[in-house]
């Protein structure tokens, strides 16, 4: 075998293993973690990167929306503590929202990786904590200072050692102390993890370092982005997207630039920021972004700093997608979660055979809270009822894909798994009296949309709770392409019949139930263009009624 072929084979089996550490650093992460947000739903990421920053290489277990801006992130701490700072044993942490991934509840951790004395990698990793102070989560603060506990670039550990003065700072801060200081060790333990199997891997192969390594992945990423891009019709492409918003709708609106030399997205015209916690930092704007390209372009490249230097987002300063601080920014998903189907719509122009329809996209995380004094709840009807705050990870369907229906109640782009009813049920007094498909919820089309859910809660205590909500496609549902239906839009209301809004905290008096609705994936081509089977099928499965499959359809029995 020439030597050629036999490094390109060491190269690979090098590779493996590299994501092999990864991927056991977040499930690391996972097992260890207090709060349900990661240990049930996923909400985090995990990576390794070179003591330069560059993101060489990331979990699959995760989400975008994490890992896409944690590349951002370590070039932040750096920024703030130079390598040559570092020493083994420092973990350095923050939860800044324009450092870091984009609001309070994110704490991102990094951890220097030494090898025989020298630093070889930085580790880094993110998780979503269940409370971390303020007004507690949602889009109703105005600034970031409502929002909670600020925690800059700093150490976590020094040499080994926790820092017990920050760890005391935020037990005093939050609703949650020991779930959100569990977390802090379990992102500790999670880089730690990750350092031992990269030091374990360098002295198998031989390897001083990581850096020859490192750059070749990240340059052959690159270049392999570059050749999946020039398939496509180069040009501009435009496309505009509504959503809810808070006061007022937010515009959403790009022009994507396929070139030689990459793709760029321009969100020039985007509405401006906002007064409520729906402003999205610059950083999770570049995250989903990019995400969206890479679904459809290069989905099977590396995701690192090679393939991400060639998609280029500008957003203009004081847009909603590039608020400065110190806007408040806590529910910055509703909007940035959006960004993939904006993208998708530009590239639709492109190559309509390739891109889905839009779909629900922003998460319907159903927020409760019980046990505590809030405006029109009287004192006495929460006096000596549990204290609880949790969060149920729910979503609506995907939009059809090319030559598929969408997937119904998935998490796309966020990729967030639910947290079971059961887990919820044994935490609190919140008890789940349903949980179904939504029928007809799905976008008609020859390829139907996904559906959403319906889901109804109640406070087994006989008292009133605190939805706190975060919802969207309730007046701006997801659109059909190619003569496709547009998805059913989201509904939140109490069971006697008053109607929520989709967004900020709202009481559920004591003996109500709560019944949300998630919104449905938009469909692709003309419902009559659907074959008779999949229509029966979808009769007979209890997704679409008889009377929509009549008329949306054409069905006679």
């Amino acid at each position: 075998m020439k030597r050629s072929a036999l490094h390109a084979i060491q190269r690979q089996v090098m590779w493996n293993r590299l994501i092999s550490v990864v991927e056991e650093q977040a499930q690391t992460l996972v097992r260890t973690a207090f709060g349900p947000p990661t240990r049930e739903a996923g909400d985090l990421s995990a990576g390794v990167f070179l003591p330069n920053g560059d993101m060489v290489a990331q979990a699959v277990t995760g989400t975008p929306g994490h890992v896409n801006s944690m590349a951002e992130a370590v070039r932040q701490f750096l920024a703030a503590i130079p390598a040559a700072a570092m020493r083994a044993g420092d973990v350095y942490v923050t939860n800044d929202p324009w450092k870091g991934t984009g609001h309070l509840n994110d704490f991102t951790v990094v951890t220097p990786a030494f090898h025989r004395k020298r630093l070889v990698a930085l580790f880094a990793c993110t998780v979503h904590v269940v409370d971390i102070g303020g007004i507690g989560f949602g889009p109703d603060g105005h600034q970031v200072y409502h929002e909670g506990l600020y925690v800059p670039i700093m150490r976590l550990a020094d040499r080994g050692s926790m820092n017990e003065s920050l760890l005391a700072i935020v037990r005093a801060n939050v609703r949650e102390p020991i779930q959100v200081e569990g977390d802090l060790y379990a992102l500790a333990a999670c880089n730690e993890i990750g350092c031992r199997r990269l030091s374990a891997m360098l002295d198998e192969y031989g390897l001083r370092d990581i850096d020859e390594l490192g750059a070749d992945i990240i340059e052959r990423s690159r270049r392999a982005m570059l050749a999946a891009i020039a398939a496509w019709p180069a040009g501009t492409y435009r496309n505009t997207l509504d959503t809810d918003g808070y006061e007022r709708t937010v515009r959403l609106e790009a022009r994507l630039t396929i070139a030689k030399s990459g793709i760029d997205i321009d969100f020039t015209g985007t509405s401006g920021v906002s007064a409520y916690g729906i402003n999205v930092p610059k950083s999770y704007t570049d995250a989903y972004t990019s995400f969206g390209v890479r679904c459809i372009i290069g989905a099977n490249i590396p995701n690192n700093a090679g393939s991400l230097s060639v998609v280029r987002v500008h957003a203009p300063e004081g847009s909603i997608l590039n608020a400065p601080f110190p806007l408040a920014v806590a529910a910055r998903s509703i909007i940035g979660q959006m960004l993939p189907d904006v993208v998708f719509g530009c590239l639709a122009q492109a190559r309509p055979e390739s891109v889905p329809a839009e779909g629900a996209s922003s998460l319907w995380n159903v927020r409760l809270a019980g046990g505590q004094a809030f405006k029109a709840i009287d004192a006495a009807e929460v006096a000596g009822k549990t204290r609880f705050n949790i969060v149920s990870f729910n979503t609506g369907g995907t939009g059809a894909r090319p030559g598929k229906d969408g997937l119904s109640v998935t998490s796309f782009p966020s990729g967030i798994r639910n947290v079971s009813m059961e887990i919820l049920e044994s935490i609190s007094p919140v008890l789940f009296w349903r949980k179904e498909y939504r029928t007809d919820s799905g976008g008609a089309g020859r390829w139907r949309g996904g559906l959403g859910q319906v889901m109804e809660f109640e406070n087994g205590e006989d008292a009133p709770m605190v939805l706190g909500a975060t919802f969207d496609r309730i007046d701006n549902p997801a659109r059909g392409t190619s003569g496709g239906l547009g998805g059913a839009p989201g509904r939140v209301r109490i069971a006697s019949g008053r109607e929520l809004s989709g967004k900020g905290r709202q009481v559920v008096p004591r003996g109500e139930r709560l019944i949300v609705e998630t919104p449905g994936g938009g469909g692709i081509g003309e419902p009559h263009a659907r074959a008779r089977e999949l229509v029966r099928r979808d009769l007979d499965d209890g997704l679409i009624s008889e009377s929509a499959a009549c008329a949306l359809y054409g069905w006679t029995a």
